[in-house]
């Protein structure tokens, strides 16, 4: 299903930097902040609605 899971293990320290440089660099110091809010709100989302799905007797 997920063919590239295991890869994500493999992310050190360096490459996180180099990610968060990126990030600085393309969105600006004071936009991330609500970049990782409507992040976060949508995995909630996301996770809500699996949860609905899943469960038979929510409807």
């Amino acid at each position: 299903m997920f063919m590239n899971a295991p890869l994500f293990g493999m992310i050190g320290t360096g490459e996180i930097i180099v990610i968060a440089i990126v990030l600085v660099v393309l969105f600006g110091a004071r936009k991330i902040p609500e970049l990782m809010k409507g992040v976060g709100q949508g995995m909630k989302e996301f996770r809500k609605a699996t949860k609905d799905e899943s469960d038979p007797g929510a409807r």
